[in-house]
């Protein structure tokens, strides 16, 4: 059974900086690229970045900059952190898993994504 599983959510105020981390499990986790989505209230749950299986990065346009995607293929983990949290950065954050044969194929469509967390939340308030 595949589990994904975020943590480091939590309140923070602008300006801060926040790691989230999204452990896999029942999975061979170097043959998936793995994305982070999130949502904010009252919206949609949109693209945030991903990570390929050869460890390239892709953000979505309002991330660029503040937004730094890793992972750690012998833990099973892959990591968020974002810079400069704005009121605007409050969502519960997702991490999903797609399965890939190319090591730098990647997608921004959460419809490619099979498996995911139960999300983390993220307030930014001062």
């Amino acid at each position: 059974q595949v589990r994904l599983v975020e943590s480091g959510g939590g309140l923070v105020q602008p300006g801060d900086s926040l790691s989230l981390s999204c452990v896999a499990s029942g999975l061979t986790f170097s043959n998936y690229a793995m994305a982070w989505f999130r949502q904010a209230p009252g919206k949609e749950r949109t693209f945030v970045g991903v990570i390929s299986r050869g460890n390239r990065a892709y953000f979505a346009n309002y991330a660029k900059g503040r937004f730094t995607i890793s992972r750690d293929n012998a833990k099973n983990t892959v990591q968020l952190r974002i810079d400069w949290l704005q009121t605007k950065d409050r969502a519960v954050y997702y991490c999903a898993a797609a399965e890939r044969t190319s090591v730098q194929t990647m997608s921004s469509d959460r419809r490619d994504y099979a498996y995911w967390g139960q999300g983390t939340q993220v307030t930014v308030s001062s």
